[in-house]
């Protein structure tokens, strides 16, 4: 047997065959009949055996001396630490209060308690023994001192947060609480250019990160997260993180003013109150998302910088809550009902989200981001629907706008306004409603398309164009305008006032085309056409205005019965007839309206030149049968009348007779 061999401690079955072959040795040596050479042979195993044992038994005193030794430098150690330990349990301080020469201190020995236990548990102690009673006294005390570290991290985490203060941050807005109401039932007033404004906001802002904690005290947060998840205490570490930075999420959006309203607050909120939350929602959001979580998300990385999956882990937990309430309020806005005068803020909803999800998908990447990853999406397409639902109920909303009573003035009508300063803010989000409206064209393009002249040749190319899905329907929605206004035009019982009404209105419509990026979807061919058709009904005004009041002026009919010389009789009845006529167009058409000033001054100029020639065409011509006491008004004062019309408030002429 080698060197090699009886240097292993014996195992007891070993120690028992031994003892069994030197009784054999014993009981052969008795035997008087071996010869000499076996008796030798017996002596010699009898020798070899008497030697292993005494081998064994040495190793078996050196081993348990070496054990000994072993115990007693462990619980040495472990009472070291203790003592370390347990003093920071008498005294309420927090361990970094007292400086970081301290608490790195504090740290070794608790490291020192996780490594005792790793010995103890790779000697595969007996349980009951006294090593396992030293390996629970070790657990113990290391469940002391990672209850005092959490205590620390939170306390470091909550201690050194910096202050949000976004006042750099254009988020509020003076208009927020101070929005018109621009009902497409009501259709509101003027102001319904101001409701219809996009909310430049939504456009200009750029990602930047933040310091939500004191830099300072980020390497020390690392060592206690890394020491407690070394420990196996990473989920004490990581919900103490998850529940500090909970809270400041939530302090957040209050500080941005996002409150918390259930589905059901959202859909019986009147719309001035919804307008102005949707426009906070939606500065608070790219704050929220760029600013507040990217930096949330830096921050989780800097302190579980080694231990990547925990940190989007905790990430994902600490902010999951706030995400989530922010992107409630945008599913109850894509639920409610589609009316028209929300359209505007449900695509700044949309697109906004649309352009948040980058950064939101690359935060929270990985499994533990795939519950906001998918209710980004959802909540992107409901939002989607919703806009182009609401879109297509506009067109029905203005088609079924009826009035019972002619618009005052013959100016221009709400529904006009609303309709073109709402098809001219569309303009800003063509090309999405293009992607929103895939699969909705009108079915006859070419129907809509603007009304060609024979004598236009290439007009003809305009029927191979590609017509947007957007373009094709304001292209419907400006001709269901048009039948409208011609509807409402005939609640008028004087058809001069329609035709000023229908001029004013289609002018208006043209100009806003003219002036704006609608000219790029309705085209030169529409505003020439519509342009032509506000001329006709000023001239047809003129017409059902002036005719029968011009005809006065003419000599048919003048004439002394069975002659050809003029009755002055007939002539003073005609001038009264005119005079009276005149003053009669004079006190209503004072208060009608043409509230563009141009297309005023140009009606007045067109009028004038045909009435006061045919006046002093009239006079001049039967000046010697016209006694000036029956002159009433000279042409200068007529003309200077007819610079009264059209300015909304109606007048009376009080003239007397010329003496």
């Amino acid at each position: 047997m080698g060197d090699c061999e009886t240097s292993v401690p014996l195992m007891e079955e070993e120690e028992n065959l031994i003892a069994a072959a030197q009784n054999i040795v014993k009981a052969l040596g008795s035997n008087r009949t071996l010869t000499d050479d076996a008796r030798k042979i017996l002596a010699d195993l009898g020798t070899q055996l008497s030697s292993i044992t005494r081998v064994s038994e040495t190793q078996d005193e050196d081993s348990g001396d070496q054990t000994e030794e072993q115990f007693i430098e462990l619980e040495e150690q472990l009472n070291l630490v203790q003592t370390k330990v347990m003093n920071w349990e008498v005294g309420q301080s927090m361990i970094w209060d007292c400086g970081q020469e301290e608490a790195y201190e504090y740290l070794r020995y608790v490291d020192q308690a996780r490594k005792l236990i790793e010995r103890l548990e790779g000697l595969n102690v007996d349980k009951g023994s006294r090593e396992d009673e030293l390996l629970r006294k070790a657990h113990d005390l290391l469940q002391t001192a990672m209850n005092r570290l959490e205590e620390d991290f939170t306390h470091l985490l909550v201690q050194n947060r910096q202050p949000f203060e976004p006042e750099h941050m254009s988020f509020r807005s003076s208009e927020d609480d101070t929005l018109d109401d621009g009902s497409i039932v009501s259709f509101g007033d003027d102001s319904v250019e101001d409701v219809v404004q996009r909310d430049s906001m939504s456009r200009s802002f750029e990602e930047y990160i933040i310091e939500l904690v004191h830099p300072d005290v980020i390497p020390d947060l690392r060592c206690i997260a890394n020491l407690m998840f070394d420990s196996n205490y990473g989920r004490e570490c990581s919900q103490a993180f998850v529940n500090v930075r909970k809270d400041a999420l939530d302090d957040c959006l209050f500080i941005l003013e996002v409150e918390k309203l259930s589905i059901e607050d959202v859909l019986k909120m009147e719309w001035n109150s919804l307008n102005s939350k949707i426009r906070r929602w939606i500065r608070a959001m790219k704050i929220f998302v760029r600013v507040y979580l990217a930096s949330e998300k830096w921050l989780s990385d800097q302190i579980f910088s080694e231990l990547e999956a925990v940190s989007s882990v905790c990430f994902a937990e600490a902010s999951k809550a706030s995400i989530v309430q922010l992107l409630n309020f945008g599913e109850a806005i894509a639920i409610g009902p589609h009316q028209p005068e929300k359209l505007i803020r449900i695509l700044d909803m949309y697109e906004l989200l649309a352009d948040l999800i980058p950064d939101i998908d690359a935060m929270y990447s990985d499994e533990a981001g795939l519950c906001v990853r998918t209710e980004c999406q959802d909540i992107l397409r409901s939002l989607g629907d919703c806009a182009k639902a609401t879109f297509l109920e506009f067109e029905n909303a203005v088609a079924s706008s009826i009035s019972a009573n002619p618009f005052p003035g013959g100016g221009i009508h709400h529904l006009t306004r609303y309709v073109m300063n709402y098809m001219k803010t569309l303009i800003d989000y063509s090309k999405t409603l293009d992607e929103l409206l895939k699969g909705y064209e009108k079915e006859d393009s070419a129907a809509i398309l603007p009304h060609m002249t024979p004598d236009r040749e290439e007009d003809n190319t305009d029927r191979h164009c590609y017509i947007s899905p957007l373009a094709q329907h304001f292209r419907s929605f400006t001709s269901i305008l048009e039948c409208n206004l011609e509807d409402k035009s005939r609640l008028y019982k004087d058809d001069s006032l329609g035709q000023l009404f229908l001029m004013n209105n289609i002018h208006y419509m043209a100009e806003k085309v003219k002036n704006s990026n609608l000219r790029t979807i309705l085209g030169d061919d529409w505003i020439r056409k519509h342009n032509w058709k506000f001329q006709h009904h000023a001239m047809s005004y003129e017409r059902a205005t002036w005719s029968s009041i011009l005809s006065l002026l003419r000599d048919e009919g003048l004439q002394n019965p069975g002659s050809n010389s003029i009755s002055r009789t007939l002539l003073k009845e005609r001038l009264l007839s005119f005079y009276l006529a005149f003053e009669d167009v004079y006190k209503s058409q004072t208060g009608w309206s043409i509230p563009d000033s141009q297309l005023r001054e140009d009606l007045r100029i067109s009028t004038s030149l045909k009435v006061i020639q045919a006046y002093r065409t009239f006079v001049g011509r039967h000046t010697n049968h016209i006694s000036d006491k029956h002159i009433k008004y000279t042409a200068d004062d007529l003309e200077n009348f007819l610079l009264d019309l059209f300015e909304g408030s109606p007048r009376s002429l009080h003239g007397s007779h010329r003496k």
